[in-house]
């Protein structure tokens, strides 16, 4: 693990990746893995910044591009000043969420195109990829039915509506589909067996670091 594991958790809201990057990390104490959990965007002093900017419902005068490039600053300075420093120390990075949200919220959801902000995203990332991405799926009713139970207020991404995020959700699994480091996590069940999946999924894919231990 001398250049690190970069993993990666997706998906729509209410999915659970949140929970489950919580669940991970504390897998990875009990396996004895030294790792960073962090979020994005944020992660940074600039980029919790930019995410109160981005989520704030009272504001609805971001438009499409601005949303876009505002999660890529935050996204650069993430790259730079956490998983960079991550990777370089061997370390495994759990991140919830990176660039695949920008491919389903903006290039898809938004209507920006995917050549376009793939381009963007890469010099924002200097080209760093994960190493593995899980997209925790579910559908979207289901996932804003779990939010109402659990009294969260929904932000301003959140709010855009349900066409709006089944078009993000289809993003998610077409994207999947497409590309062999990401993977998708049925996330219908209790968060206990997702977990299990979570952790019997890294274990099959990645014998080493993962399968060592016996957590």
């Amino acid at each position: 693990m001398a250049s690190g594991f970069f993993l990666v958790l997706e998906g729509v809201e209410g999915a659970g990746k949140t929970t489950q990057a919580r669940l991970i990390g504390e897998w990875l104490d009990q396996l004895g893995i030294p790792h960073r959990l962090a979020r994005e965007p944020g992660g940074t002093a600039i980029g919790e910044s930019i995410r109160g900017l981005l989520l704030d419902r009272r504001d609805d005068r971001v438009d499409a591009e601005t949303e876009l490039l505002l999660m890529l600053a935050a996204r650069a300075a993430y790259v730079k000043e956490v998983v960079g420093p991550v990777l370089e120390k061997g370390w495994v990075m759990v991140s919830d969420r990176f660039e695949l949200s920008s491919f389903a919220y903006q290039a898809v959801g938004r209507g920006l195109g995917l050549e376009r902000v793939r381009a963007l995203n890469a010099f924002a990332t200097g080209g760093l990829k994960p190493d593995l991405t899980l997209v925790f799926d579910l559908p979207v009713t289901i996932g804003r039915a779990r939010q109402l139970a659990a009294g969260k207020v929904e932000d301003r991404i959140e709010g855009a509506g349900t066409a709006f995020l089944e078009s993000v959700g289809a993003a998610y699994r077409s994207l999947a589909g497409a590309d062999d480091t990401v993977r998708l996590v049925d996330a219908s069940g209790a968060e206990t067996e997702v977990h299990q999946a979570v952790k019997d999924l890294l274990r099959s894919l990645f014998p080493e670091p993962f399968a060592s231990g016996r957590g």
